[in-house]
Formats: structure tokens, sequence, C-alpha cells
């Protein structure tokens, strides 16, 4: 038997397939089912209802997609009322990804969260802007990491996930500030700032003119982000880019993953991530492999010394 469990600092998962966060709803119960999936990260939500960014939202690039969603969100009153209800109905645990403005109001959306039965941990996506730093995302910098952490993780005693940004210059820092204020994990990471624009028009291609970047072209820089971290950090870290393959899954094992996420992927084919549980399966077995959770970390690196300097 291959064992495909993994453990997140004390939360079990079958597998560690799981959808990123704004990549995966309802409707996709009828090609995939949930139960199979290690964990359900529902798309990031807000205290309160926001409209989201002006259209076109998002557009396709070379072995890449743009988008700018801008996290319309139906509230949290929306979500214990009608989300949590839903996705009780599955095995697979369940992660509110959550956003706000301000660290004093990611503690107070935590705290709402923190008795609803039916939530298994809360993934703070840190990633948005922070309006007491002139709109930098939170965790483009260690000091507002650790205030917005610190405030999460006196808000609630569930397992806190926190989603860091690629969108720095120091993601060591950055997730050694989230480690050291209590995250239990860190996801890494979220989509990179980028622009395109329409040559014909000569106007940006998303109405809200920059947006992130997902999908294939990200996936080098997000190794190289978990594998940094994953040699100056202790709590798990969950891999996030690119991935729409059992070689990337791997990979970022190898790198210093404990699960992964799957995005952009699932836009192309619905089916991935199932396909994906059965394929690691087969690898490990191919392979001799008896229990996935072994790869982490095991990259043969004998010339690594330090990743804290850039290494050119």
């Amino acid at each position: 038997m291959i064992d495909l469990s993994v453990n997140i600092n004390g939360l079990t998962l079958s597998n560690p397939i799981m959808p990123a966060s704004g990549t995966f709803d309802k409707e996709l119960a009828d090609v995939v089912d949930f139960n199979q999936l290690g964990a359900i990260v529902t798309k990031t939500f807000t205290a309160d209802k926001r409209a989201g960014n002006p259209v076109p939202r998002a557009c396709e690039l070379p072995n890449a997609m743009l988008n700018a969603i801008g996290i319309p969100s139906k509230g949290v009153e929306n979500y214990i009322e009608q989300t949590v209800p839903y996705y009780q109905q599955y095995r697979s645990p369940l992660i509110a990804s959550i956003s706000a403005n301000t660290s004093t109001d990611f503690g107070k959306l935590a705290a709402e969260l923190d008795n609803v039965a039916g939530i298994a941990a809360i993934e703070a996506n840190i990633s948005c802007p922070n309006i007491e730093a002139h709109g930098k995302a939170f965790a483009m910098e260690a000091e507002s990491t650790s205030t917005v952490v610190n405030a999460l993780r006196r808000a609630t005693k569930l397992p806190l996930w926190v989603k860091l940004t690629p969108n720095t210059s120091d993601i060591i820092s950055v997730a050694k500030a989230a480690q050291d204020c209590g995250a239990d994990a860190v996801v890494v990471g979220n989509t990179i700032l980028a622009m395109s624009i329409d040559i014909h028009t000569r106007r940006p291609k998303l109405g809200n003119i920059m947006g992130g970047l997902s999908g294939p072209a990200i996936k080098p820089i997000m190794i190289r982000m978990v594998y940094q971290c994953y040699k100056n950090i202790s709590i798990p870290i969950i891999g996030c880019g690119g991935i729409s393959t059992v070689d990337d899954v791997i990979e970022y094992f190898l790198a210093g993953s404990t699960a992964v996420q799957v995005g952009t992927a699932s836009f192309i084919e619905p089916s991935t991530m199932p396909n994906l549980i059965s394929g690691l399966a087969q690898y490990c077995q191919q392979h001799n492999i008896r229990q996935l959770r072994d790869l982490t970390g095991a990259i043969i690196d004998e010339k690594f010394e330090s990743m804290t300097a850039l290494p050119y």
C-alpha cells in the first residue's frame, strides 16, 4: 500500500493535493469527487461584501494566465451560513481563506471563524494590500508580516496557514517572521505582479492594469522560494504555482513542500487534481516509495551552504 497522507502541523490530510484559493467552487462537484481531495481551500473572502475589480479580469498568456479578480466577496456571514454547511457533507478538511485591509481587521475576521464547526484551518492571504503600509502587501516585509500574524494568532485557536507573496526581495525573513509569530504552515505562494498590453488597442489587457501571473511560467520561481524557505524554517510549506503534472508535484516535494495547491491547471482541465492523486500513487509504486512524505526536502544538494543571499 502507498501512503499519500501528509501532516501539516497536526492536521492530517489523506493526500497532499488541494485547490488554490480562488480556483475552486461548488460547480466542480459535477466533475470532481471532493472526497478525494486532501483538503478543500475555498475562495478568499472578506468580512464585508466586495464587488471586485473592473473587467476584463483575466487574460491568457503563453504558458501562463494573468488575472486581477480583486477578491469579490459575499462577506463572512454568507460564508458561515452558506459555504461552510455545504462543504460539511464532504470528508476533506475545509480551509477558510481570508483577507483584510489591516492587521486588526484580519484578527477580527479570524475571531469570527474561531468557533465555527466544520472549519479545519484558516489560510490568511497576507499577499493582499495593507492600507496601514500605503497599499504594500503585508507579506512583502518581515515587520508587517509579524504584525498581522501576531493579530491572527491572538484571535484564533484554529490551525493558521499564512499565504505569502513572491513579490518580495526577502522571502526567508518573511517566512521566518510568520513562523516566529505562530503560523502553523506557510503557503508559498501567491501570484507574481505582472502586466500585459494589447498592441492593437494600446490598452492594458486587464481592467485593473496590473494583475497576478500564474501558471507553468512561474513554477521555477516558486520552487526556488520553497527551497529557500525549507532551508530556513521548520514549519510545513505548502507549495503553489504552476502545478499541472505529477512531475511538478514531486519537484515541489523535493524542494521542501509538505503539500501543494493547484490553481490555473484546473481551469484548463477540471479533473487535474484527481489525476494528480492517482498519478502520485503510480509514481511512488514505480520508485518503491512507501510514504510520499519521505520525499519532502529530499533534493540532493551537496553544494548548499546558505540561501540567505542570492546565489549569484
